[in-house]
């Protein structure tokens, strides 16, 4: 492998094998790192970079150096400064759009347009929360006479952070954004199979004057410096993106130490297709819902529900659509790229394997470019009709594999888009307004879309689950309510 250029990697320590090798970002500081992960690119299975491996020790120093900045210069900022800070950064980070989207692009495998907007995303983050530090007031609760009463919002102390690799730049933005706009000190435990750009931003950070201390990161393996993280007796707050199993064990963790958590668990989200939709409009949703990053977020759509009624026009556009679907590597800004790892793909690839070995009908199925087999690439495939009981329907693939279920009237299509454990984003099209409204309260999820899907990501939209989707939620100012407390000051003056 030719060296990567080095401009790419500006904050990388030193080369390995011409790659460059990260350590962790503690207290403003890059410290060196005793033991190394290797780091893969999706869309040629060839190695890419060195990240370091974290554990107990790194946390330990992590988390004091949080607690410090808290006691020092980032405690005793003012909201005016913090939303200086985060919007200095903002443009920071969209000065080198290209440089990062290219490390977020080649770490993830995902196209490169998409990679640019996930990098401008970020800045979209700390501008929005930036531009809403100062802007968290207080209350006064009229009480007896002689009293004075005030509620105030207060940072929470030292919030940890374990955030996913399907779009580490967001999640970096999403998760940290309204911490540091509240006052938090932060320690940042990114996935170790995609973060180099969290890395990058890191340093941008720094540079864009967060005190020493108010922004960490360790990177590390999930079971030893994540584990680490969750449990310390230092931190007052997680959040987590990952598996429902995973988040299980995090949610454990922080109750040791009776601190609150917001769990993102993931989803097997529905969209409710009625004959009075516009189907060419939501045929291009639910294509693009299922294969956006390969299929590999949360929010996918991984379900379609259609009324009988127009089952087989809409399945001609839909395979119209994935017929027209572009794979490839970042370079060729195709529509969607390879999986994270070989491990994902071959989970994938199972859940398609066995759907067949079931004899489900295959609607339609898109093919992988023969020059691509080196990267880890699935098939965009969809099936249908799917029973409510098959693994394709009840679990989650995180893959661009879609389901279709059919329906007949409106309970029926309730009852399909709620029989999951799931409940985090659906979808609803339909010209009937008042039937928009009557499934947007039926349907059991965080979000509802009404003849969309996703909204662009909309970061001033609260975004979470319920059921086995999580609970809290982040983005918008909820975000800000999750990541603060209350303190009610009561003073008599009689």
């Amino acid at each position: 492998m030719q060296p990567a250029q080095p401009d790419l990697y500006p904050h990388a320590r030193r080369w390995r094998d011409h790659q460059p090798q990260y350590g962790h970002l503690i207290g403003s500081a890059w410290r060196d790192a005793s033991a190394v992960i290797g780091v893969t690119a999706p869309a040629t299975g060839r190695p890419l970079a060195w990240l370091g491996r974290g554990g107990a020790a790194e946390i330990d120093d992590a988390v004091a150096a949080a607690r410090a900045a808290l006691a020092g210069a980032w405690g005793r900022s003012t909201a005016a400064e913090r939303g200086r800070i985060l919007q200095a950064f903002a443009a920071l980070v969209l000065s080198h759009c290209e440089r990062l989207a290219w490390v977020e692009a080649h770490d993830t495998g995902k196209p490169i347009s998409q990679a640019r907007a996930d990098i401008r995303a970020v800045a979209r983050y700390f501008q929005f929360y930036g531009e809403a530090a100062d802007k968290v007031h207080g209350e006064v609760i009229p009480y007896l006479n002689d009293y004075n009463v005030a509620v105030v919002r207060e940072p929470l102390g030292v919030t940890a952070h374990i955030t996913p690799w399907n779009y580490p730049a967001q999640m970096f933005g999403r998760t940290l954004a309204p911490a540091l706009a509240m006052g938090n000190a932060a320690v940042l435990k990114p996935a170790e199979e995609a973060c180099l750009v969290c890395l990058e931003l890191g340093a941008l950070a720094v540079d864009a004057g967060f005190p020493a201390g108010a922004l960490n990161i360790v990177t590390g393996l999930g079971e030893e410096a994540g584990a680490a993280l969750t449990r310390h007796p230092g931190i007052d707050f997680v959040s987590f993106t990952g598996s429902p199993e995973v988040g299980r064990l995090v949610q454990e963790a922080a109750a040791i130490h009776h601190i609150p958590v917001v769990l993102e668990l993931g989803g097997k989200s529905p969209q409710v297709v009625f004959a009075d939709a516009d189907l060419d409009a939501a045929a291009t949703s639910v294509c693009k819902a299922i294969t956006q990053n390969a299929g590999q977020t949360c929010s996918a759509g991984s379900r379609v529900l259609v009324e009988r009624s127009v089952l087989d026009p809409f399945v001609g556009l839909l395979a119209a659509r994935f017929g027209a679907l572009r794979i490839g590597v970042p370079e060729e800004d195709a529509d969607l790229g390879p999986l994270i790892n070989a491990t994902q793909q071959r989970r994938v690839l199972d859940f398609i394997e066995n759907a067949k070995r079931d004899r489900l009908p295959v609607i339609t199925q898109a093919k992988v470019p023969t020059q691509h087999t080196n990267g880890y690439f699935v098939p965009p495939t969809v099936f249908g009709p799917v029973n409510a009981d098959n693994p394709l329907v009840c679990q989650e693939v995180f893959g661009p594999v879609l389901a279709l279920q059919v329906f007949e009237g409106e309970d029926e299509a309730v009852a399909l888009a709620n029989g999951t454990e799931f409940g985090l984003v659906a979808g609803v099209w339909t010209r009937d307004g008042a039937r928009q409204q009557r499934l947007a309260r039926r349907i059991v999820s965080g979000q509802v879309f009404i003849n969309c899907y996703g909204a662009g990501g909309g970061v001033e939209l609260p975004f979470g689950g319920t059921k086995r989707s999580g609970h809290g939620r982040e983005k918008g100012l909820a975000a800000l309510e999750e990541v603060s407390t209350t303190k009610t000051v009561v003073n008599y003056y009689g």
